[in-house]
């Protein structure tokens, strides 16, 4: 109660409001902000949506969507605070941070076990099923005048990092959150066909390409896939690749941990991880700096792709 007033606090006293989340924002981190967003203008606060890199497009139907910018769409301004949504670190946000002065307050709203609480007031309830959730519980508190447009997107950060509500992280307080927002005329059916069911055709035609590429290893147990920049060129930013790479390799029986490398520079690689039942690929992505959930992770290992996962299965086995 004390963290979410002092939030409210220092927003009713600031003008000028900053909000942003990590590099490659899913819909959590994105909708977090758009919510926010909206909730800050209706008291009429001067409210600019900043992150590192241009929104892609299949999440431009969000509402609000249209008002966030990139880094390069911003000049430098001075902020009275900055909330960092869905964020476990501030280096996160990338080079958004050049946009923070010492004088500027930072607030951190997330749910990552993983998160270091780098704000001056941090608001991370790790018990949370998504950023959206702890938001919801914010704005409840703040009796913010819930809309369709925020209910919206408040709906599909819970929805998606949820797994539509199969993940672990949905509890009881989960579906009690989803059904006061489905009262806001929420068309549920629609949102979960333009986030899961809008794949391109040459999408499709090249997934089923690059499926057939998963080593599995550690007597079944470990299922990994390399994606190379020749591979992830083929498809467009209307096609989310890894979350349907995983969608397809949880169904594996006797699976435990799932490992997606992706090429990001020569000697920069992209790993991102799930785990079924026991391991933690939290701590594991955080062995690399990375983080996320005890389910779900992610981190950036300063290597090339051969050599990172080299490393990757190392820690993997270690783990099981």
């Amino acid at each position: 109660m004390m963290i979410k007033k002092k939030i409210l606090q220092i927003i009713k006293r600031s003008e000028s409001i900053l909000i942003s989340t990590h590099v490659n924002p899913d819909p959590d981190a994105i909708c977090s902000e758009l919510a926010l967003a909206e909730y800050l203008r209706s008291i009429k606060k001067k409210v600019t949506i900043v992150n590192e890199a241009p929104m892609i497009e299949r999440f431009k139907f969000f509402p609000g969507a249209a008002r966030v910018k990139s880094l390069d769409d911003v000049r430098r301004r001075s902020f009275d605070v900055a909330i960092i949504l869905d964020c476990g670190e501030l280096s996160r946000i990338g080079d958004v941070q050049d946009l923070i002065d010492e004088e500027c307050q930072v607030i951190n709203i997330d749910h990552h076990v993983t998160n270091d609480r780098f704000g001056s007031i941090n608001f991370v309830d790790t018990k949370a099923s998504s950023t959206a959730q702890v938001l919801y519980e914010f704005l409840t508190y703040a009796k913010c005048k819930m809309n369709r447009r925020i209910a919206t997107n408040l709906y599909c950060g819970i929805m998606t990092d949820t797994g539509s509500f199969r993940y672990e992280n949905t509890s009881s307080r989960t579906h009690e959150v989803a059904a006061e927002l489905i009262k806001h005329n929420i068309k549920v059916d629609e949102l979960y066909s333009r986030i899961y069911e809008t794949i391109p055709l040459q999408d499709l035609a090249a997934f089923t390409q690059v499926i057939n590429r998963f080593e599995i290893s550690s007597r079944g147990r470990v299922v990994c896939l390399e994606l190379t920049r020749k591979w992830t060129d083929k498809f467009t930013d209307d096609f989310d690749l890894r979350d349907a790479i995983f969608k397809f390799l949880r169904s594996i029986a006797g699976v435990e941990v799932i490992c997606i490398l992706t090429e990001f520079t020569r000697n920069k690689t992209r790993v991102n991880l799930r785990s079924a039942s026991y391991v933690d690929v939290a701590k594991l992505a955080h062995s690399f700096d990375g983080g996320g959930h005890k389910r779900a992770s992610g981190c950036l290992v300063e290597a090339g792709l051969k050599e990172a996962k080299k490393k990757v299965l190392r820690k993997i086995k270690e783990a099981l």
